[in-house]
């Protein structure tokens, strides 16, 4: 059994009359009825990866891998450097029942610790976004369907074929929402004229209405010889060409925040050859405009079809990712964190935690 939400069609479909995709693909379905998914990313912000604070944070990540029956469904350790030139640690968790999340929340070891850390004494920054959203504004495709990334790893779920890709506008049509909604931003882009500043402060930060969220992966683990070659020399340069784009023109593309981020092994700490790039966007248009007419995209999609038509079942470079859609309501926190990051320079508002 699988089950997703539906609605009678109020705004047109992109699919062009006839589309036939040049490439398989999947996407996520449920296997129950499920009212809210959580996308959970909280994380450390050091000056160097072997900090005091770093190894606070993985202690207690490790404490958190428990038996409580709030524990996430599927979790995720990863790094990155940030714009400033700061180490981040994260730690990701999925659910798909919002009321273990917020079980989660008030009981285990890893989210306590955050909510009771004092900025004014720590020597480190700390953040926390919490993604939560209804299924109707969720949409996923995935190149592969034999390993589970992000939200597909929950219990639960699995990978469906679809035909609802390979031409521009694909991915709002695979959002339930869409039908119905036409996802529209609130008013323009505008960034924060002083950026604000965290540092021994706590502060709540607060999207617009329908800000973009986007995971995008790459998983090239299992890839040797000429196709380890092909990503790394090819189209990974590709990708980070367009992620460098989206960085260096947040206000003609609609980029709140990027991030791009290396999955770690959560017993050795050793990276992987994988990646995902955390992008917020200020509404789901913004990133359609990039995806659908800009050099720095076509580029990555025109390489990542012409390999997957050339392996087909024998590629083992997979690409995927998941949009969540949110609303305003969504809260972001961070503790002791310098003005760059996340979405504080465009947050709609901005409020101090006491």
């Amino acid at each position: 059994m699988t089950w997703h939400s539906e609605y009678p069609r109020s705004v047109p479909a992109r699919r062009p009359e006839g589309h036939t995709p040049r490439a398989p693909r999947w996407t996520l379905s449920f296997g129950n009825p499920t009212s809210l998914v959580t996308s959970d990313y909280l994380a450390v912000q050091c000056s160097v990866p072997d900090s005091a604070g770093a190894q606070q944070f993985l202690s207690l990540v490790a404490a958190d891998r428990g038996d409580s029956p709030w524990a996430p469904e599927a979790w995720e350790l990863l790094s990155f450097i940030d714009d400033a030139g700061f180490y981040n640690l994260v730690h990701l968790a999925y659910w798909k029942d919002s009321t273990a999340h917020a079980r989660w929340l008030a009981e285990d070891p890893l989210p306590r610790w955050f909510a009771g850390l004092d900025a004014e004494s720590i020597d480190f920054g700390a953040w926390h976004e919490v993604i939560q959203v209804p299924t109707d504004r969720v949409e996923t495709v995935y190149s592969d369907p034999r390993r589970p990334f992000g939200l597909a790893a929950c219990a639960g779920t699995e990978m469906m074929s679809m035909t609802t890709n390979g031409y521009f506008g694909a991915a709002r049509d695979r959002m339930p929402v869409t039908a119905i909604d036409r996802l529209e931003p609130a008013g323009p882009l505008t960034a924060r004229e002083n950026p604000v500043d965290t540092r021994r402060m706590r502060v709540r930060a607060e999207c617009g209405h329908n800000t973009t969220v986007i995971r995008s992966g790459q998983y090239w683990q299992g890839a040797e010889g000429e196709q380890r070659s092909d990503y790394e020399d090819a189209l990974q340069p590709k990708l980070m060409a367009g992620m460098r784009y989206l960085a260096d023109n947040p206000t003609e593309t609609g980029t709140l925040s990027l991030r791009v981020m290396t999955s770690l092994d959560p017993d050795t700490l050793e990276p992987l050859r994988e990646t995902s790039v955390l992008g917020h966007f200020h509404d789901f248009e913004s990133l359609e405009t990039w995806s659908a007419s800009h050099p720095t995209h076509l580029a990555i999609y025109r390489h990542a079809i012409e390999k997957n038509r050339e392996y087909g079942d024998a590629r083992t470079v997979v690409t995927w990712h998941e949009v969540f859609a949110l609303p305003r309501s969504t809260g972001f926190e961070y503790v002791n964190c310098h003005p760059r990051t996340g979405i504080l320079p465009y947050a709609i508002d901005v409020m101090a935690v006491l």
